[in-house]
């Protein structure tokens, strides 16, 4: 049942945008107790086992950071991440007291609520491509403050037990290994445990792996890549900790491995199903008979943790220098509360610290937040962002353009770049325009003079000197910015040779149809020249594989055009076959020539080659 509910409702939702975790969510809440049915409270035991989804997450992710960037990450880590769990426990426990809990219970909620769900954010940063970007590493970073976290809070919570409760073989908390120990042996059963991981990594499973992989045996390197990490999950779910962070540190001592690709590999497939099955037990935990009888209660503290939380990290992120636009998808994605809420949510009630009552309400809260977030990010992307986010652009004034050039590079990113520092470096000046702020400034403290402003606009165009330039490189990243651009260019600036970047060809046959002339498709001279090296190294001469490529670029480009004006999708298919068998007699043919390709002189390998013959004959 959840895999067939995951195999409706998953692509439904992802062929709507709203992502696969909202389509997980939709699914166990659909087949779950409150409303198919189809699956009952052994939703709850499935949980557990789903857990394991992001412990294989949180491994992932430490493969990914070799120990230098973890450290290079510290301010971030302790800064950002501790502030927003201080910040948010006290404003969490100051509302919860106005609530007339008492001090040990509002603390205790303010410190289980200032979590967030390290599965959703991290799941849905990944999907939109942004765990690479400046929100993706602070919202990490604030993530994984959260999961060390756990191990004081979890040590911090029996302290504020109102009653002392007596241990029983059921409590799985009493189960491990530092449960009625003196506090010193607790440290060091703990910090023991956390070496023992570390020094496990460097010097035990590295020859381990190695020698599992001379096994030839891919099952048996699959089945070694799930023992540890289950194996690092048993251990600390026996001194207490988190079994995601001790995971975590796994992956960072194997993230310099030979044998990190193939670890992600044999990895990723069931991180990616012990996720959805998370997502849909969470959504089919969410007890609708219990919020229909208390729905007032649950949306007003749903209102104030989801506030609360957006608002504290909207100001730290603010404070870390993350742009508006940065800042508003930083914020609502980490504006829920955490998984680890239950664990901790069980561990105050078997400890006395809350009631029932208290506890099934958080419960509801918490599921309830997680179910909400994919909603929350669709929400900011489609209303707030365009707003805000532009309007912050739109309030900074471009600046003052005090220079005029023969050429003009609009988009300063890594295509532009390379570009302006082609021409710097060939005594040719040119004037530099972008749009993000932040890459203005960077831009200015390595030498360059760029201009900030929204190149698209007549104005800036104009101060910039276009009505006397010759040329101007369109090199923006979007592709709807640079055919506006066009436009305005071809009726202002009739006198400027444009040279557009396109993203693929498919932004090609805009920009011809566009009427513009000179398209530089980003992935096209990389591709041809990596072709090239290939054909060398099989022992084609470099000559004949260069003038090979230059013959299937000129009639890729011949192509191109002619595509460009097809609309007929089936039209196109069939005479986009038509073009590749074309290009493939071409060559074909082209190889048999008897140019003067086939003399060695033409071949620089064979220059050289022949140049250190004579030398070592005298």
């Amino acid at each position: 049942m959840y895999l067939a509910a995951a195999v409706v409702f998953v692509p439904f939702a992802r062929k709507l945008g709203l992502g696969s975790v909202l389509g997980y969510l939709v699914a166990g809440i659909v087949i779950g107790p409150y409303l198919l049915g189809f699956i009952g409270e052994e939703g709850q035991d499935l949980m557990h086992f789903a857990e394991f989804g992001v412990v294989m997450m949180l491994f992932l992710i430490g493969l990914e950071l070799e120990p230098d960037t973890l450290w290079r990450m510290r301010k971030s880590i302790v800064g950002l991440g501790g502030l927003q769990l201080i910040l948010t426990t006290i404003l969490v426990s100051l509302i919860a007291r106005s609530f007339e809990y008492s001090w040990s219970e509002s603390l205790v909620l303010g410190m289980i609520l200032s979590m967030s769900s390290t599965a959703i954010a991290l799941q849905t940063l990944s999907e939109k491509g942004l765990m690479k970007t400046g929100t993706g590493q602070r919202a990490f970073a604030v993530l994984l403050f959260q999961d060390i976290a756990v191990i004081p809070i979890l040590a911090i919570l029996p302290l504020l037990a109102t009653n002392v409760i007596a241990a029983t073989t059921t409590d799985t908390h009493t189960l491990n290994w530092v449960d009625g120990k003196p506090g010193w042996l607790k440290a060091l059963i703990v910090f023991g445990s956390i070496a023992g991981i570390i020094a496990a990594g460097r010097f035990l499973i590295r020859p381990l792996l190695r020698i599992v992989a001379k096994t030839r045996a891919r099952e048996m390197f699959t089945s070694f890549a799930l023992l540890i990490i289950v194996g690092i999950a048993v251990l600390m779910s026996k001194v207490g900790l988190s079994s995601a962070l001790g995971a975590f540190l796994a992956g960072v001592v194997l993230a310099n491995s030979e044998y990190r690709h193939e670890l992600e590999s044999d990895i990723e497939p069931f991180k990616g199903l012990l996720l959805g099955l998370f997502f849909i037990a969470v959504g089919a935990s969410v007890d609708f008979h219990y919020i229909m009888q208390h729905p007032l209660q649950i949306l007003i503290w749903l209102l104030m943790i989801m506030t609360i939380k957006s608002l504290v990290l909207l100001v730290l992120g603010r404070f870390f220098n993350l742009s508006l636009d940065q800042n508003f998808i930083f914020s609502f994605t980490l504006s829920q509360v955490g998984e680890f809420a239950f664990v901790l949510l069980s561990f105050a009630l078997q400890q006395n610290i809350l009631s029932g009552e208290t506890v099934n309400l958080m419960v509801a809260v918490v599921a309830t937040s997680m179910a909400m977030t994919p909603l929350v990010i669709l929400l900011n992307e489609k209303l707030i962002l365009p707003r805000f986010a532009k309007k912050e652009e739109e309030e900074k004034p471009a600046d003052e353009i005090d220079e005029r050039n023969q050429v003009i590079i609009a988009g300063f990113g890594h295509f532009g770049n390379t570009i302006g520092r082609l021409l710097r470096a060939n005594k040719i000046s040119a004037t530099y325009l972008d749009i993000d702020s932040d890459r203005v400034e960077l831009l200015r403290r390595m030498g360059f003079k760029v201009f900030y402003g929204d190149a698209s606009r007549e104005d800036l165009l104009r101060s910039a000197g276009a009505e006397h330039a010759r040329v101007i490189v369109i090199a923006i990243d979007s592709p709807e910015r640079r055919l506006a651009m066009i436009e305005t260019i071809k009726k202002h600036f009739p006198n400027l040779h444009m040279f557009v970047r396109a993203t693929n060809r498919y932004d090609s046959y805009d920009l011809m149809n566009a009427g513009v002339l000179h398209i530089y498709r980003e992935t096209i001279d990389t591709s041809l020249r990596v072709g090239v090296d290939v054909m060398s190294l099989l022992g084609i001469r470099k000559y004949t594989a260069q003038r090979l490529a230059r013959t299937f670029f000129k009639y890729d480009e011949e192509n191109l055009k002619k595509l460009s004006s097809i609309r007929d999708p089936d039209e196109y298919l069939s005479e986009a076959k038509k073009y590749i068998e074309e290009i493939e007699v071409v060559l074909q043919s082209d190889v048999g020539k008897p140019i003067l390709d086939q003399d060695e002189s033409w071949d620089p390998d064979s220059l050289r080659r022949e140049a250190i013959e004579n030398a070592n004959h005298g």
